[in-house]
């Protein structure tokens, strides 16, 4: 790598570098609905990753086993290794002991087990329709949408007994130390008391994502890291497009953050500093094609980082060493 003064590096061949040996663990492409936006397809993905220098990426299949899709993806391409993982949403039947057992011996890559996204309770709860020019949830704007949906998604019990399911799946996680446990998109207490349940299953690697966290205080963020957790920030969290494209002045300090203070980028950058880089895994949550593809994604995301003062050691920990200790490929 070329010796840089980071901030003034931080554009040009800098961001491209730092791609090398980075590991994107959010990559979403296909199949999907056909009422979904397009995606890149798995190999196209694979392909991009691999001529950019990545060292691998991580699949998200929210109607499929992702580690099959990365089975067929190692097939054909020799020299890359992708990975894949497995979400227990409700066109599975949530949290569906049999279904996590498949997962996770299908194919030879299988490295997380989620619990949902869109269709966890805390979720459904919240997505909405467009009804006459305003945001209604769900629940509201759709007949039967709560006793269709919302009965079957998935809920972490605060206390209590542990249901029988939930036990089963935890104790399949713990038998695999080179599979992770991530939260998924559930609310901020159920995040806590999965961290609890898991490291008192014996699961060795927990990961609480991206929407989970931000829920979270900087104080419960940084007590879970202490705990060794980890903690997810994705570029489809900041608004890429309100980074400042040009700037007059040469001096550092007449540079226009108009658009990134006010934007979500600055409050993505900064939970990260508040926190701390030491567990967090940044990832792209990309592969839709109404946005850049994930290799861009990732490097757009760098670019920020370095604009903003984080150190070329803190973007490798935060892009290629913590996810590679994630995903076990140390």
């Amino acid at each position: 790598m070329a010796t840089y003064e980071p901030f003034y590096g931080r554009t040009m061949e800098l961001p491209d570098e730092l791609l090398v040996g980075a590991i994107d663990s959010h990559v979403h492409a296909g199949p999907v609905l056909r009422s979904n936006p397009g995606h890149f397809d798995p190999i196209q993905v694979a392909q991009m990753a691999r001529d950019a220098g990545l060292r691998s990426i991580l699949y998200y299949d929210v109607f499929g086993w992702a580690s099959g899709t990365a089975w067929m993806v190692n097939r054909y391409m020799k020299d890359f290794r992708t990975y894949g993982g497995y979400l227990m949403n409700s066109c599975h039947d949530g949290m569906n002991p049999r279904a996590v057992r498949t997962a996770l011996n299908l194919g030879d890559g299988c490295r997380m087990i989620s619990f949902g996204s869109h269709c966890t309770h805390h979720s459904a709860m919240a997505e909405s329709a467009f009804v006459d020019g305003e945001l209604v949830p769900f629940k509201d704007a759709i007949p039967g949408f709560r006793e269709r949906e919302l009965e079957r998604a998935i809920r972490i019990p605060l206390d209590g007994p542990v249901p029988d399911a939930l036990k089963e799946i935890l104790d399949m996680v713990a038998e695999r130390p080179e599979v992770y446990l991530n939260t998924g998109h559930v609310s901020g207490p159920e995040a806590l008391r999965i961290v609890e349940l898991a490291q008192a299953a014996g699961i060795e690697k927990v990961l609480v994502a991206h929407p989970a966290r931000t829920l979270l205080s900087v104080d419960e963020q940084k007590s879970l890291a202490q705990k060794g957790v980890f903690l997810e920030a994705c570029a489809v969290d900041f608004g890429g497009p309100a980074m400042p494209h040009t700037h007059y002045y040469v001096e550092r300090e007449l540079m226009d953050m108009h658009s990134v203070v006010h934007g979500k980028a600055m409050r993505w950058l900064q939970g990260i500093r508040d926190v701390g880089p030491e567990q967090f895994v940044l990832a792209t949550d990309y592969g839709i094609r109404v946005l850049p593809s994930p290799i861009e994604g990732m490097r757009m995301m760098i670019s920020m980082l370095l604009y903003f003062g984080f150190s070329i050691e803190e973007v490798r920990l935060m892009t290629a060493t913590n996810p590679a200790r994630l995903i076990g490929m140390e």
